[in-house]
């Protein structure tokens, strides 16, 4: 008989959870009838954090995909209104990618969908509970490992 793999039983609670998350994160996109999909979704919100448009490449490289799927999911949402192609001022042969009014009030819509699935997901935590998953989750998304009484300062992972 083998020793139970208490470090594979938590990883398969993760994934576990990431699939909750998205199956309720999509419940709720999909109650607001925004017409727009998950990954339209990233993006948007991705879209958001810039100061002015970005180019299609910028978008592929912090979305981490490749540039034909960024021009897929802009196809997208420029069709929907969210989102619209302008010329560059500086070079017109550059192409960048803006949100229309419709596509930062989708984004507002957006935001109110995460929040309601994120109370969800937490709704059976307490207050307590929630802070030590925060303090948690923010440790592992950072990558960094504590240091111990004595030990080398902490490393990334």
């Amino acid at each position: 008989m083998t020793a139970p793999d208490p470090d594979g039983l938590l990883a398969e609670q993760l994934l576990r959870l990431t699939r909750r998350v998205h199956r309720i994160q999509k419940r709720h996109l999909e109650r607001r009838e925004l017409g727009v999909t998950p990954a339209q979704s990233r993006l948007l919100r991705t879209l958001a954090h810039y100061g002015s448009p970005p180019r299609m490449a910028d978008l592929a490289e912090r979305l981490e995909v490749v540039p034909r799927a960024v021009t897929t999911l802009v196809d997208g949402l420029e069709a929907n209104g969210k989102v619209r192609r302008v010329p560059d001022p500086a070079n017109r042969r550059v192409i960048r990618i803006e949100l229309t009014d419709d596509g930062r009030a989708a984004l507002r819509e957006l935001r109110a969908a995460r929040r309601a699935a994120a109370e969800e997901i937490l709704a059976p935590l307490g207050d307590e509970q929630r802070a030590v998953l925060s303090e948690l989750l923010g440790t592992l998304i950072d990558g960094t490992v504590p240091s111990r009484c004595g030990d080398a300062p902490a490393r990334p992972v």
